[in-house]
């Protein structure tokens, strides 16, 4: 979904061997923002699956790409819970699908980020899985505290790994919108993966670079945590990176963890993998 758009939503899913149940309450906006003619990010906000796209490649090209991922992501997870090999198999057929667009629009270099989370089960426990390609973000609150889940797969990044650049500088960096990895550009799309214990209370945030080049970590925090649900914490932010300047488009999906009778581990978190 893209252009000037939102969503709520909810459900309510049964847990494995009778572990009770689990609530989820949920939140997307998209606005084109204040400098840009068109809306090149789409998402997806409907259980199991939360995700968020940024199409690179010229404005009808980078709309189509990212629009390509979600409907990929959509028609192949369906359920109460995804499975990695469901997102693995969805991201192909949309690097797929985006070659096919670059060809019609006589475009070599076609792509879009996505980044996400899908509800599933490992070990009979009911996890986040984190999927991310270039760099929109997810975010976890818990308790009051701020987690990036998502490594940005970015030039910028790349120098504060390498302890070049700190993190403070990569900020405004002139090479700071130069992306490492897509969907699309003829390669094979190959995300990274962690899985997150879903934790009662949590709030979780995917979002495009419109916003986190406009707001910071502090303020992020900030919203998520005195917004009164999903639907006001998507709101506010969006209406933080405006505020800010608006300069690319903007894209905020919050997931809400209203109820889970499974109790979070904190120390569950699985490995890794990319």
């Amino acid at each position: 979904m893209s252009a000037a758009a939102s969503t709520v939503g909810a459900s309510t899913v049964a847990l494995p061997d009778g572990g009770g149940q689990l609530a989820l309450s949920w939140a997307a906006q998209t606005n084109t923002g204040l400098k840009r003619s068109g809306n090149q990010d789409s998402y997806l906000a409907a259980a199991p699956v939360f995700a968020v796209a940024d199409g690179m490649g010229g404005h009808a090209a980078g709309d189509e790409a990212s629009a390509a991922v979600v409907a990929r992501l959509a028609e192949y997870i369906s359920g109460d819970f995804a499975s990695t090999d469901e997102i693995a198999q969805a991201l192909r057929h949309a690097s797929d699908d985006i070659g096919e667009i670059a060809g019609s629009h006589d475009r070599a270099g076609s792509g879009t980020t996505v980044t996400g989370i899908a509800l599933t089960i490992q070990g009979q426990r009911p996890y986040w899985a984190v999927f991310n390609i270039g760099d929109s973000r997810v975010y976890s609150l818990l308790d009051g505290v701020l987690t990036q889940l998502t490594v940005d797969h970015s030039a910028v990044q790349a120098m504060v790994d390498a302890g070049s650049i700190t993190a403070v500088e990569a900020e405004s960096h002139p090479n700071r919108n130069i992306i490492t990895r897509a969907v699309g550009f003829g390669k094979n799309p190959v995300p990274d993966l962690w899985f997150i214990p879903v934790a009662e209370g949590s709030r979780l945030l995917i979002c495009s670079d419109g916003l986190t080049k406009e707001v910071d970590a502090d303020l992020i925090r900030l919203l998520l945590s005195e917004a009164i649900d999903a639907d006001d914490a998507a709101g506010l932010l969006l209406e933080a990176a405006l505020a800010a300047g608006g300069r690319d488009n903007v894209t905020t999906v919050v997931v809400e963890v209203v109820r889970s009778d499974e109790a979070a581990d904190a120390d569950a978190t699985l490995p890794r993998f990319d």
